[in-house]
Parts: structure tokens; sequence; C-alpha cells
């Protein structure tokens, strides 16, 4: 849930003090209606937040539709009614939400229907690599397409990156870490970003609960799982880099357990529009 303050602040930007035009034209007392529908065939994210900055202005619901719902193209799905200039006040600021949350939503259940076409039991995580400031609303529109966050926040995971190998010293001596690691902090896991097949084997041998494989091709990345699989190890494996809509089946086939995306933060919006009566 989108914190109330920020909502505050999408306002503020929009409608520092009051609607210049409706006040000219003298028909902001008059009673109205606004309905908001899509052109594109699309995947509902933030409507909880649209309704709260529709309240702000002191407007009715009267009809709703919940996130992850697909509705019909030209169908209106979120309804409100009340005071003419409070309409034109809050309908640009829940149109932008839901035009880049529905982007967002709608390409992140293109890649879930894709991935779990394959395999069924995939996990699709997404990335922190969002546009400052965007993060609630990225994180909201893809729990509406299907996905989940990989990391919310460095201090909540372990990942070991390229550059943390290299500071502490190479792979033999992250393997040697390892173990005193786990101890530290025995009610998390961690996870450990590789390229190669040697340093994924080596990993698993250290005692890894996790691996991200980091642009490795499909057909590559199923050898290396094959692999790791004969092991015995029960680490969770975990392709990222490159992930999209197009490429997520064959992703899947790989053998995985999930997979990590960007792509979905990045695209057009959805192509929204109201109807006000």
């Amino acid at each position: 849930m989108i914190k109330t303050s920020l909502i505050d602040e999408w306002i503020a930007e929009d409608v520092p003090y009051f609607d210049l035009t409706t006040h000219l034209l003298g028909i902001g007392d008059e009673q109205g209606s606004i309905g908001f529908f899509s052109r594109d065939p699309i995947t509902l994210a933030c409507t909880y937040e649209a309704e709260q900055i529709l309240r702000r202005f002191d407007l009715d619901i009267v009809q709703s539709t919940k996130d992850g719902t697909k509705p019909t193209v030209g169908d209106v799905f979120l309804k409100a009614t009340g005071r003419t200039d409070n309409i034109h006040k809050a309908w640009k600021a829940t149109l932008n939400l839901f035009e880049y949350a529905c982007g967002i939503s709608t390409r992140t259940a293109k890649l879930v229907a894709a991935a779990r076409a394959v395999n069924p039991e995939i996990a699709v995580l997404t990335t922190r690599k969002v546009f400052p400031g965007t993060k609630a609303v990225s994180i909201t529109a893809a729990i509406a397409g299907g996905a989940l966050p990989h990391r919310l926040g460095l201090g909540e995971t372990i990942l070991l990156f390229d550059h943390h190998i290299r500071k502490a010293g190479g792979w033999d001596a992250v393997a040697k870490l390892l173990p005193k690691m786990k101890q530290r902090v025995c009610d998390k896991e961690i996870c450990v970003e590789v390229e190669t097949e040697e340093d994924a084997l080596a990993m698993i041998r250290a005692g890894a609960d996790a691996l991200q494989f980091d642009k490795v091709a499909p057909d590559v990345l199923s050898g290396i799982v094959a692999k790791i699989r004969d092991t015995g190890s029960t680490a969770k494996l975990i392709a990222a880099g490159g992930v999209n809509g197009e490429n997520a089946g064959a992703y899947a086939a790989t053998g995985i357990d999930a997979i990590s995306t960007t792509w979905i933060y990045f695209g057009r919006p959805a192509d929204m529009s109201v109807v006000i009566e």
C-alpha cells in the first residue's frame, strides 16, 4: 500500500492551489461524474491509490474494479461522482497514475504468462532498478501483474556481486568467508551472482543458498543448471539480466527456480482516458 503522504505529493504537484479553467467558467459547483477506461488490453494496478486521490477531493466512488483484473477495452472500470471543480482537480493525477502503473502491471502479466506457460511453478521477481521516486508505484504494479520484488532494500537480503567478490579477495576468499557469513545471519539466505559454470559450481561447494546468473544465455544456462542439479544441491537458481517478455519462456525452460527482471519497469504507458459528464 502506498503511503498517504506520497499521494498528497502527487496531488500537490498537479493542483498546488486551484483549477483556474473551471473557476473562470463558473461551473465548479455543478454535480458530475468521472469514469476511467482503457483503449488497450491491460492488467489493472493502483486502483486503491486512485480511489484515495478521488476521495481527497470529496468524490464518491460508485464503481471500482480490483487490481489484477483485465477489464474489457473501452469499459469504465472506476467511476466517481461529485462537484465538477473537484472532478477536474482529481482527473490528471489519477489518470497519470493509472497509465504508468498499468503499463508496468500489463508488461508484468505478459512476462509471467510466458514464463509459466513453460514452467507453472517458476517465480517471477523484479529488480531494484526502478526510476528514482517511483518505487512504491512500481512494486505495487508488479505485484498486480503477478510478480514479487526480488530485493526491497540492501538491508533485507545478501547478494554478492562481482565487485564484492573482487574486494573480498576473489572467489577462493569468498568461499572461505561464506560459512562465517551464514553463521552470523543464520535466518537469511546468501545469494551469489555468477556468470560461468566454474564459478557457479565453486559457490555451490562453498554452501551458497542461491545463485543468480547474470546475462547467461538460455542454451548455456540449461547445461549449467543440469550440472548443479546433478550435485544434489538444493540451492535456488535465478536467471537475471536481459530477461524480457519475449525470452521469458526460454529461460523458464532451463530448469531455474526464478527469473529476475527489470524489463517490466520501462516501456510505453497504458493508453487510458476518462469520460467526464
